[in-house]
């Protein structure tokens, strides 16, 4: 797919259409314009009519296709916006937990070191008062410069010394622990507007979900009706109206494609919510490597080719260019044609990238070929 880097987002499955929120997509609803049966028999009447009638069919289809496709990009685009803001959620509360805890220690550090402090002090208040007073008139014979009264007078400077010590560490860290809390303070204000972004957004990837769901729901009903009432018209069956219709969309895709232009890569880490395999994902992809002709030596490029573009992520989604799952589908909505289950099932993802691979490159080296060349296939 034309992707030019190798970041990405998983997107885990709070897929889905955001109507709730700005830029939605209109669920396409009961229309009027749609034909009934009596208007598929009319049209019968003549040349003219049939394909009128068989013009208006493929332009009610396409829309509906295009909805559903729209729906399901926004979809993944919002539940990527949904992990980021989680991701930048749970960064931000561990920063904040990680800062209070170091105010504390801090904290608690000054008082034991001020503790320290203190003590000496007292001490040295009672050495050097009375007890010295006492100890220089009884020895008052001795000479001021006796060793043992030397010893005294220093030990005691030692001990002055290390209860100054003490208390400029308590000051230190006491301004430490006064400096770390005011972060913390900080990061905590920070943390709660996160999680307040982060819940609108988990609310706009539900409700996104629940709108392309209903999008989908709607494109299957009117799309079964449509494709019967083509069916007749053209004397075929819908089935294999259907299939044509999706190697339209399936050569579509494969021109848009190669013609898509790529960008920078940015990504946040998945929220979870799809099945992510890798290793599931790869021994599928080598099962069915012989329906399309492919000899075993074909797998090593497959995998080469996937790990670079998404790990075989089934989530894996590049929130530049909007590219997604393992074979990078850009936009990702064209792996429709592949399966309805396609935002969450490697298989059908699978199924998709092969066929690309087979219509655009001959085969998987023919990618990896063209994926070392240009960075992207």
């Amino acid at each position: 797919m034309q992707v030019r880097g190798r970041s990405r987002v998983g997107v885990g499955l709070l897929v889905a259409a955001l109507l709730a929120v700005g830029g939605g997509v209109p669920a396409a609803t009961a229309d009027t314009s749609y034909p009934s049966w009596g208007d598929v028999q009319a049209a019968k009447a003549s040349q003219a009519a049939t394909q009128a009638e068989v013009t208006k069919i493929d332009q009610l289809l396409g829309r509906l296709q295009q909805q559903a496709a729209a729906a399901a990009d926004l979809a993944i685009k919002r539940a990527a916006e949904s992990a980021k803001a989680q991701s930048d959620l749970a960064a931000a509360t561990d920063k904040a937990t990680r800062l209070a805890k170091s105010a504390a220690s801090a904290s608690a550090s000054a008082r034991s070191l001020k503790t320290q402090s203190g003590a000496l002090t007292e001490q040295l208040t009672r050495i050097s008062g009375a007890d010295l007073t006492i100890h220089l008139f009884l020895d008052g014979s001795r000479a001021p410069g006796a060793p043992d009264l030397l010893y005294q007078l220093g030990a005691m400077a030692g001990l002055t010394s290390r209860a100054g010590d003490l208390f400029t560490k308590a000051i230190q860290q006491q301004n430490l622990a006064t400096s770390l809390s005011g972060d913390a303070k900080s990061a905590e204000v920070a943390r709660a507007s996160l999680a307040v972004k982060a819940q609108k957004a988990l609310e706009a990837a539900q409700a996104a979900q629940r709108a392309a769901d209903a999008e989908l729901a709607t494109q299957r009903t009117h799309a079964k009706v449509l494709y019967a009432q083509l069916a007749s018209l053209k004397r075929t069956t819908a089935k294999v109206e259907e299939k044509y219709a999706e190697g339209v969309a399936a050569a579509a895709a494969l021109a848009q494609q190669q013609a898509s232009q790529g960008s920078a890569d940015s990504f946040a880490p998945p929220p979870g919510g799809v099945v992510v395999d890798p290793a599931g994902a790869q021994a599928y992809a080598q099962s069915v490597l012989p329906s399309y002709g492919w000899g075993g030596d074909q797998m090593s490029c497959l995998i080469r080719l996937w790990n670079q573009e998404s790990g075989w992520r089934a989530d894996a989604y590049n929130t530049s260019s909007g590219a997604y799952g393992i074979p990078q589908s850009l936009p990702a909505s064209k792996m429709a044609t592949a399966g309805p289950d396609w935002q969450t099932n490697a298989r059908t993802q699978i199924n998709w990238g092969l066929s690309y691979i087979s219509r655009a490159y001959g085969s998987p080296c023919g990618a990896w070929n063209h994926e070392m060349g240009y960075n992207w296939y």
